[in-house]
């Protein structure tokens, strides 16, 4: 069976390093990773009385583990704008968190090659239960400052709406 329908001739999946996160109906600036989506389901164990000595299992409760966003410091304040949301120091007793409106909907778009959306998740309810808004500094270090959003959510599901496209022919120019 062909892993492509619409592309036969592909034989390589997708890469890992283009992507895209929606919030709000916008494109959030600058992520560098996203973290896996990823389920467990428990298995619940179970024998009857007049059983021979085996344990029979079946699902039980699904949990779907935190996801992490990263990218780099900028004044982009969309991190920090929703991490304050669920706690704010200094707002006052009883105005610290955003009951209203401290969960959102986000949307993970995966890209081909020639920058195609190919496979989008939808990810529910989600909540930042971790913020850090600048990491360890280090004089001697050479790399990026990252800032990071640990997101709790209730669920994913992908949307088949998004369909493979048809991937572009490279064509030479001419001349």
């Amino acid at each position: 069976m062909a892993q492509f329908s619409v592309n036969a001739q592909r034989f390589d999946p997708y890469k890992n390093f283009k992507f895209r996160v929606k919030w709000d109906g916008r494109y959030v600036a600058g992520i560098a990773k996203v973290g896996a989506l990823k389920r467990t389901t428990d298995p619940v164990e179970h024998r009857d009385g007049g059983d021979p000595s085996m344990v029979r299992k079946s699902p039980g409760q699904s949990k779907y583990e935190a996801i992490t966003l990263e990218r780099g410091v900028t004044h982009d304040k969309e991190f920090e704008q929703w991490a304050n949301k669920v706690w704010n120091f200094g707002s006052g007793l009883g105005s610290e968190v955003s009951l209203k409106d401290f969960r959102k909907d986000i949307i993970i778009e995966m890209y081909n090659e020639a920058g195609q959306v190919v496979i989008a998740y939808k990810v529910y309810r989600c909540w930042v239960s971790e913020y850090q808004a600048l990491p360890e500094l280090d004089a001697s270090a050479n790399a990026i400052a990252i800032q990071t959003l640990k997101l709790e959510n209730e669920g994913w599901e992908r949307d088949y709406e998004v369909a493979e496209p048809a991937e572009p022919e490279f064509t030479e120019p001419e001349g």
